[in-house]
């Protein structure tokens, strides 16, 4: 049962949620209009997606954990950790000298980032009933709505005017006030009976995770269908899958309890977040990509142009919230969220070089309505569906699938642009062309016109395959949602 907290505290609580989400936002958001010039520093462009990877991977398979040991150990120390290793993370992101420790480091940051989120999430659990719980959410995909409009602007402006190493750095002030806040305000839970940690279902889940993320971001490209290397790693990925599930049937504590399986409502938000990961971070990873290299935009003017999405997604984020705590229903949400979403990417897919910016960002806008409408909803409606002692657990479920469909997103669209951008250039170059290392605007410009417009036309048409893929798979995850049932939100207290 969630202890009783003065309304004074709560805010004060919230206050320091908030920093923690920003935190959270600003990485991701900082980072992607700085991608194209990270990549033109350290290493091509067929790189990009690892920047990205390494990061959600590694957070991915973290995720469950903190959801288990917040629930067993409690939320502050937990959140604690997380913020700690996140900003030691930052810091080693902003002093890395190649890609491969960029990459590295991006990884670390992920461990720590993995909590950020979830945690937070859980903490509303904790403390809110969930008929009110929509308003609060709401208002933080507001703060994350915030985070995302300001994060590609100031990534820009660092990019343009300082380096790109501040956007790592920048997450240390933010974040020690954050901790700071957390460790004067978020009450401590109680210690009760002794637990059991499952570690061997942790350990197999990450290696299963892992061998996913090589397989769909290597194989194919760096790697042949057919080599040791992919034939191996699907190996393991099968049978740690497997191994997973026996445990964690047998498991008397187990790190993602099998039995939640057997709620519709977790079964399906967790279907419908993956697909949602999977078409959002696999896509809009390379809209940056788009306006930089193809239309010429500055790091800080690609930055403005992705502004409309994150205005939409903000409007609709508070908009939701309010209404579910209006009316106590939240099922219509997600299925007008991913109609919206679906037409956003079909949208995007029909990019081409003479098309306007500001059609662009008309199209993003559409994109960010229906995102406003998905995330926090289906955290509320898994939250409102478990018993109170699963609700760490459950919260974090639904976030791994999200998170899983976002790293899978990123790998496969990763791979399917890198292969689709190669296809195309040898279709239309001659053999031994020779084209710049790292794939930046400078480099291009550096470029016969003849050559340039052939590598940007072909740019341009691998981004188009990634979009229509990307609107496929959303369409999927709408018809998913019209399996949602709707139950009433309970009102009486936080853990009732």
């Amino acid at each position: 049962m969630a202890e009783s907290v003065p309304q004074p505290s709560i805010r004060m609580i919230f206050g320091a949620l908030f920093l923690v989400l920003l935190l959270a936002a600003l990485d991701q958001t900082i980072v992607s209009t700085a991608l194209p010039t990270i990549v033109g520093e350290l290493g091509g462009l067929t790189h990009l997606s690892w920047v990205v990877t390494s990061y959600l991977l590694s957070s991915t398979v973290v995720t469950p954990l903190y959801g288990k040991f917040g629930d067993l150990h409690g939320r502050k120390i937990m959140l604690q950790v997380a913020i700690v290793v996140f900003l030691v993370g930052s810091a080693l992101c902003g002093l890395s000298q190649s890609m491969l420790q960029l990459i590295v480091f991006r990884g670390l940051q992920g461990i720590g980032g993995g909590g950020l989120i979830v945690i937070t999430m859980a903490v509303i659990g904790d403390l809110i009933p969930p008929r009110e719980r929509g308003r609060y959410q709401g208002l933080f995909g507001a703060v994350f709505g915030l985070a995302t409009i300001i994060g590609p602007l100031i990534g820009g402006f660092f990019v343009d005017h300082l380096t790109w190493r501040w956007i790592f750095y920048i997450n240390l002030p933010t974040g020690v006030l954050a901790l700071a806040v957390i460790a004067a305000v978020l009450p401590e839970r109680p210690r009760g009976r002794a637990h059991t940690i499952d570690y061997p279902g942790a350990a197999l889940l990450s290696i299963a995770l892992t061998a996913v993320i090589l397989v769909t971001s290597l194989g194919g490209n760096t790697f042949p269908w057919d080599s040791p290397f992919v034939i191996g790693t699907s190996a393991a990925a099968i049978v740690s899958i497997v191994a997973f599930v026996v445990v964690e049937a047998r498991s008397r504590e187990p790190i993602l309890s099998l039995s939640l399986f057997g709620n519709r409502i977790f079964a399906i938000t967790s279907a419908v977040g993956f697909i949602v990961g999977l078409s959002l971070f696999g896509s809009i990873t390379y809209l940056p990509i788009y306006l930089q290299l193809v239309k010429g935009e500055s790091p800080t003017a690609s930055g403005l142009q992705l502004m409309p999405m994150m205005l939409g997604m903000l409007v609709t984020s508070i908009a939701s919230g309010r209404l579910i705590s209006r009316f106590g229903r939240y099922r219509p949400f997600p299925i007008a969220g991913t109609i919206l979403m679906t037409i956003g990417l079909l949208l995007m897919s029909r990019i081409s070089l003479d098309m306007s910016v500001l059609e662009t960002s008309a199209d993003a806008l559409v994109l960010g309505l229906g995102m406003g409408m998905i995330m926090q909803v289906l955290v509320l409606a898994v939250q409102n569906s478990v018993d109170y002692e699963h609700l760490g657990v459950a919260t974090s479920g639904a976030t791994l699938f999200r998170s899983i469909g976002g790293a899978l997103g990123v790998a496969i669209f990763g791979a399917l642009f890198a292969h689709a951008l190669q296809a195309q250039l040898d279709a239309v170059l001659p053999p031994g062309t020779a084209l710049p290392a790292a794939a930046s605007p400078a480099a291009l410009q550096a470029l016969p016109a003849e050559i340039r417009a052939a590598y940007l036309a072909a740019i341009v048409a691998a981004l188009r395959l990634v979009f229509q893929m990307a609107a496929a798979v959303a369409g999927l995850g709408f018809l998913l949602t019209l399996g949602l049932r709707e139950t009433p939100l309970r009102g009486i207290s936080p853990a009732s």
